[in-house]
């Protein structure tokens, strides 16, 4: 593989933040969410994660059931405590009531009590039961606070909201051959001053040792004023290229992948969005080319962008080099 490059140093970048042995690594390097494909050891759990940016990053609906079974659980444990003191100690529940029934008045009393709701069917009476309903309320005060803010921080966190193709293409362009992939905003945002960046990790063999090469790859538009409809980005496998002079089996042998990190300002919230992917050489579609995702109405009055198309691709012929100029 080191006949790929006449020089495996010549453009390479050391401060990508990853390591360059390929021999350590696992997998590709940046997942399709753009999240770092790594496990972190050495320290304690609690020690190594940040609830709040897990909750905050959190799908939304495993993030709903973990508040549901948190409320659950927390009525649960009241419920318990108000059932081993004495059900007589709550006032309006039969205690001739089987026992089973009697927990659960005590559980939706204890979910009253948590939600400071109080409807007046079932009270505390006695020192113990109403000790244990104050501090309730307490944690219920402080709880839904947390969620509270939890709910905002979720709804108003600053996103991107783009959709990237699943698949990059080695396309004929001008006169020769480019890498594209294609990316469009799916919510009714409005970005502007869009920029990408792309580097690509390249595994090579060096002085014996198979490494990780990291080439920032030079793209024929990396910034756009507005993101209205698709942008298709597109980088020219020219002399500027690292993959210049690469037939389709040396590009696979490399076993690269592509870290695209776009930035863009978000006029509704009036803040700077970043979304990262990657893609990687299993993701490769040699000799295909884009189709088009947007058309005119069929009253011509605006213009309709198909989301569910920017996958869409069909065959094209790519020219082969004839010479690998750095072999």
């Amino acid at each position: 593989m080191s006949k790929h490059f006449k020089n495996p140093k010549e453009g390479n970048i050391d401060n990508s933040g990853f390591g360059t042995n390929s021999a350590e690594e696992g997998g590709r390097l940046t997942n399709k969410d753009g999240t770092t494909n790594l496990r972190k050891t050495g320290m304690p759990v609690w020690d190594r994660i940040s609830i709040y940016h897990t909750l905050i990053r959190m799908q939304r609906g495993p993030f709903l059931l973990l508040v549901f079974l948190f409320y659950t659980s927390i009525n649960v444990i009241f419920a318990s405590i108000y059932f081993i003191n004495g059900v007589e100690h709550l006032i309006g529940n039969d205690g001739s009531q089987q026992p089973w029934r009697q927990f659960m008045d005590a559980f939706f009393f204890s979910a009253q009590t948590l939600t400071t709701v109080g409807y007046g069917h079932v009270a505390p009476t006695g020192m113990a039961a109403n000790t244990v309903a104050a501090v309730e309320s307490l944690i219920g005060i402080l709880i839904f606070a947390l969620v509270t803010g939890l709910f905002y921080g979720r709804f108003a966190r600053p996103r991107a909201y783009l959709i990237f193709s699943d698949n990059v293409l080695v396309a004929p362009y001008k006169n020769g051959r480019a890498v594209m992939f294609r990316v469009a905003t799916y919510k009714n945002n409005h970005l502007t001053d869009v920029s990408a960046q792309v580097t690509i990790a390249m595994h090579i063999i060096d002085d014996g040792k198979q490494v990780t090469r990291f080439y920032p790859l030079p793209l024929e538009i990396s910034n756009v004023n507005s993101l209205a409809l698709s942008w298709t980005v597109v980088h020219h496998l020219n002399e500027k290229s690292p993959l210049y002079g690469f037939t389709k089996q040396e590009i696979l042998d490399a076993r690269f992948e592509l870290i695209i990190s776009m930035k863009a300002f978000d006029d509704h919230f009036s803040n700077t969005v970043l979304q990262r992917t990657s893609y990687t050489y299993r993701e490769l579609l040699y000799g295909e080319r884009f189709l088009p995702m947007f058309h005119k109405a069929d009253n011509g009055d605006y213009t309709i962008l198909e989301l569910d198309k920017i996958n869409d691709h069909e065959a094209a012929l790519v020219q082969e080099p004839e010479i690998n100029t750095f072999a």
